[in-house]
């Protein structure tokens, strides 16, 4: 059964304000925005992890490591386009956004620090060893750097698994 997309006369009331903020930032409400208002804490659970994430100490470009890293391997088609044309606003080049959306090692050793080690969280459901710690580390990373994968990682499992439920 299709999911509803919701408008600011349709939505929740909880979900009102998030939908207007979505519309004022991109100009409009994508689709599974619009679908996931239904639930005014999911949808406004996201914008504020999303905004967190936003504001950690890593750069943002690898912000968007992370987050492609997270998008591919979850196959959601909507993260990976969005976040693709952000990281080409970042100025980073397509050979990058062509490896992460195809989940391809990156040629930037501490960007593919950031992608490894992001793997590396997802593959041991949080669990990494000491070499991938080190590994992550020797790029000039941080424990609280370690902790903001972990946070981007949530954040955008949420996303992705939201977006790919509702269609």
């Amino acid at each position: 059964m299709p999911f509803i997309e919701h408008t600011t006369e349709t939505a929740p009331t909880g979900s009102v304000r998030a939908l207007e903020s979505i519309a004022g930032n991109l100009g409009f409400v994508p689709p599974p925005a619009a679908r996931q208002a239904e639930s005014p804490e999911l949808l406004n659970g996201f914008l504020r992890m999303s905004a967190l994430f936003e504001s950690v100490t890593l750069e943002p470009v690898a912000r968007e490591v992370v987050i492609m890293t997270v998008a591919a391997r979850n196959e959601c088609g909507l993260c990976v386009r969005m976040h693709a044309g952000k990281l080409e606003k970042l100025g980073a080049g397509a050979e990058v956004v062509a490896a992460l959306s195809e989940q391809r090692p990156l040629d930037d050793p501490a960007l593919e620090a950031v992608r490894l080690f992001t793997c590396a969280v997802l593959d041991g459901r949080g669990e990494v060893d000491d070499a991938g710690l080190k590994a992550f580390y020797a790029h000039g990373y941080t424990q609280r750097n370690a902790l903001e994968v972990v946070l981007g990682i949530g954040t955008y499992t949420l996303s992705t698994f939201a977006n790919r439920l509702v269609g």
